[in-house]
């Protein structure tokens, strides 16, 4: 019997606070927590989908964790502090569902990750995260876990989600970013992130950026502009355009899951890039960062 690979999703889960949306207020969500969703839902009996991060032992963190295994994910690899609780989060939605955040997370538990070693990784076969999770990690312990994720046997997708306030400044994002860029055998970039950070003037230039420092499989996200390849030799795609916007939330998270799960069936980057897009545009038109399955 074949077995299935493990693919662990790195990085913090909040408690979700949306004063927006009068059915459901309160929710659990997290830049790589949402992908994790989306890519076990989409990747069924593909791949084994556990979710590495670290929560306190209070019932909100009891709660999160029940609402991740139900969802699919595995929580063999959450460690739990002794101390710390998880972080929140606001969304406020403007009147085209684009959205802006408050945080309360300068003491969550999650910033605590890998403050004990690597064990976590231990025995997966891709490792995904983005720079959300570099960012909440101490310098030093950002520094180890790129060089252990250098010498990991697993391949690494990576996602720069870049978020100016998590940063001690704009110079060490783009040093930690870039590094974790040129170990990443997925990328999985957005272009107002990439832009924003690196000064790029366009999709060609991120894309060109990319490539030399390795980068050539996965996809750039370009917003209401769709989606292109990261292999230069690959063929423009006409992806559909949004019909309906309610709320951008986990837009980029969920086509991660998407693209993931699409490559772990075995589907051509085209397919996954296809599939992934869809994946989004649902997501776009249902309020919250996880809609329901």
């Amino acid at each position: 019997m074949t077995k299935k690979p493990v693919i662990a999703c790195v990085g913090e889960a909040m408690v979700e606070l949306s004063f927006d949306r009068p059915e459901q207020q309160i929710g659990f969500a997290g830049d790589t927590l949402n992908t994790a969703v989306y890519l076990a839902r989409a990747a069924g009996e593909a791949a084994q989908v556990e979710f590495v991060t670290v929560l306190g032992r209070d019932a909100v963190s009891d709660r999160m964790s029940a609402f991740i295994a139900a969802q699919g994910v595995g929580c063999a690899r959450i460690r739990r502090h002794p101390e710390r609780l998880p972080g929140i989060y606001a969304i406020a939605l403007d009147a085209k569902g684009e959205r802006s955040f408050s945080y309360w997370r300068d003491q969550s538990a999650a910033r605590c990750l890998f403050e004990d070693g690597f064990a976590q990784l231990e025995g997966v076969d891709l490792i995904y995260l983005s720079a959300i999770t570099l960012a909440i990690l101490p310098h030093s312990v950002r520094l180890s876990l790129l060089a252990h994720l250098e010498a990991h046997p697993a391949r690494v997708a990576f996602d720069s989600n870049y978020r100016p306030r998590l940063w001690e400044d704009i110079e060490t994002a783009r040093a930690v970013t870039e590094a974790a860029w040129r170990i990443a055998d997925i990328a999985l970039p957005s272009l107002d992130d990439e832009m924003a950070l690196f000064g790029d003037p366009d999709a060609q230039a991120v894309g060109a950026r990319l490539n030399g420092w390795g980068a050539r499989k996965g996809a750039l996200k370009m917003g209401a502009g769709g989606a292109m390849s990261l292999d230069p030799t690959a063929k423009p795609l006409d992806l559909p355009a949004a019909q309906k916007v309610v709320d951008t939330t986990a837009a980029g998270d969920s086509f991660n899951g998407a693209w993931l799960a699409a490559h772990f069936r075995g589907a051509s980057d085209e397919d996954c890039l296809v599939q992934a897009h869809a994946c989004a545009l649902e997501v776009i038109a249902q309020p919250g960062a996880i809609i329901a399955a």
